[in-house]
Order: structure tokens, then sequence, then C-alpha cells
């Protein structure tokens, strides 16, 4: 199948797999199950959906082969157009951009599409290939999804791992190079969090289709996927809220350490003004300075600065004295 757009394609009835292109697009016409996964970027892929699927609803057609998708479930007929995004584990690239999935099932064929490759789609294929796979398209709907939530799960079980390390490191204080870290925890889960709650509202919304592939085992097993997308989406949401939390606490800290700089330098210019001034003062090199003709003079200002600095100490001290009494 080089030439031809269809990566996989299995017939899920009992029959034996198709030979080749021509069998498949039979299968999908007749009533047999059949199964056909699509390479979305083949230069011949929209071509071959519109000449060989012409008989599916245009609505169906344009949903199929739109580039740019959202998570969604529409009811066409007695077929239903589902849209979700899983987790992106191919090489290279992040797993937040989650790939989108698209799908047609009604009772005679499944079609999928894909722009990229989708860990699920490819254990499905293995599955059927060695007899473990679905019988019918409802089963068929069930396992993809629990496949796909299932790895929207780890990943975010593995962000909530992350979290928890920087919290402990962040509040440790071992924060001097984890800004990186924390906004890059920040984005990840703003980029997840995109397509979480449209895809939890398109499997609510699977649950409540009235559909002949959609029986009563079927709808259970779909809520109960959608429950945990609903769980996944509050522990995003509680993520989002951590990170902003320790992005704030990483801002305290700096500031307080800038805060603490700056007092000292402070003090430190505090100090040697008074001394800066008289030995400014006293190195003019005019008549009439006093000590000019005394071989103890220089020790005279050296002891005169450091009682100027002890004084200033001394003052210093009394004052952060009065202002902690102040506070009780």
């Amino acid at each position: 199948m080089t030439n031809s757009p269809i990566l996989f394609s299995h017939i899920l009835s009992g029959a034996p797999d198709p030979d080749g292109p021509a069998d498949i697009v039979e299968a999908l016409r007749d009533e047999r199950l059949a199964w056909a996964h699509l390479d979305g970027t083949h230069p011949r892929a929209q071509r071959w959906i519109r000449e060989e699927l012409d008989y599916l609803d245009p609505q169906a057609v344009e949903a199929l082969l739109d580039v740019d998708t959202r998570p969604r479930m529409s009811q066409i007929g007695e077929g239903l157009l589902v849209i979700l995004r899983a987790i992106n584990f191919n090489e290279g690239e992040d797993p937040e951009d989650m790939v989108s999935l698209r799908m047609y099932l009604d009772r005679q064929r499944i079609l999928t599409i894909s722009r990229k490759r989708v860990r699920a789609i490819e254990h499905m294929n293995v599955a059927i290939r060695d007899g473990q796979g679905p019988s019918d398209a409802g089963s068929f709907l069930v396992q993809l999804t629990e496949d796909i939530v299932g790895n929207i799960g780890v990943f975010q079980s593995e962000l909530d791992e992350r979290a928890e390390t920087l919290e402990d490191q962040v509040y440790g204080g071992h924060a001097d190079h984890m800004r990186r870290d924390v906004l890059d925890l920040r984005l990840q889960v703003i980029a997840a969090r995109r397509y979480l709650a449209p895809q939890r509202e398109a499997l609510i919304r699977l649950t409540q289709a009235e559909s002949p592939i959609i029986d009563e085992v079927t709808r259970r097993e779909i809520e109960e996927e959608a429950l945990k997308m609903t769980r996944i989406s509050e522990d995003m949401d509680e993520l989002r809220d951590q990170a902003q939390v320790l992005r704030e606490e990483l801002s305290s800290q700096l500031s307080d350490r800038v805060n603490r700089n700056t007092f000292v330098l402070s003090v430190v210019s505090t100090i040697f003004l008074p001394l800066g001034f008289l030995t400014g003062l006293f190195g003019v090199n005019i008549g009439g300075m006093p000590g000019l003709n005394s071989d103890n003079a220089f020790n005279y200002l050296v002891i005169v600065c450091v009682v100027i600095v002890a004084v200033q100490l001394m003052v210093m001290g009394l004052l952060r004295l009065y202002s902690k009494r102040r506070k009780r």
C-alpha cells in the first residue's frame, strides 16, 4: 500500500484481512465491518476519501480532511464523527502538542485518519493482527478511547511528580536555577489544558448519543473514560495553579534576595559616606590643614574614623532594637 494513503486496514467481522486497497474499498462499502486508517499527509489522501468514500456525508468528509481540529463529537445519520486528541509520542516533538485523531464509525465501517503517528492506533493494529482486537465498532471506540485517555493520565501523573519535585526544591531553598524549569512546567500544562476540556465534553456527548453502535455496555465504558478525563482536567487545573504559586514563590525569593543585597549596600554606603567626606576633606592640598606638621596626625585621623564607625553601628543597633519592640 505504498502508493495508497492507507496505513492499516482490517476486517473486524471475522473475515480475512483485505488483500489490498481495492479489497478494503469494497469492504468499506459492503456489510463487512472494515477498518482503514489513513495518513492525512499523504498527497492522495483527500482525493482517495472524496472518490472512494463518496457515499459518506459531505460534513463527515470535510471534518475528516480538516487540518485544524479540536475534540468534538457529531452524530451524522447512523454514524458518529469523533475527533480526539492523543499524547504526541513522536520523536523530537513535545508530548503536550497533542495529535489529532479523526474517526468516522457506523455499523459497517470504521475510518480513522491522522497527520502524525498515533500510538493508540498502532496498538490497535497490533491487537487486531494478533486476534485480540474488537469485534464491533462500539468496542473499537471504547478500546481506542481507553488507550488515549490512559496515556493522557500517565502524562498528567508525570507532570504532577515534576511539580512536587520542583515544589520541594523551591521551598527547600534550592531555587537559584529553577525559573526555567517552572516556566517549562507551566507551558506544558497550558498547552495540554487546551484540549482536555473539549475532549471531556466530546466523551460526555458520546455517552448521550443515540446511535446503533453505542449499546449500554459501550455507553457505560465511555462514561467511565469521560469521568477519567474530568479528573485529569481537574488535576491539570490544580497543576496550573500550583505552577503559578511556584512562580510567585520564586519571584518572592528573588525579591527578598534583592532587598537583602540592597540593604547591605545601603548599610555599607551609610558607614562609608561620612568617612569618605572626612578623608576627602583632609585630602585637600591647601595651607591651614590641621596636623600637617604633626607626626601622629594620621593616627589621630584613623582613630576618629574608627570612633565614627563604632558610633554608627551602635546607632543602627539601637534603631533596629527599637523597631523590633514597636512591632511587638
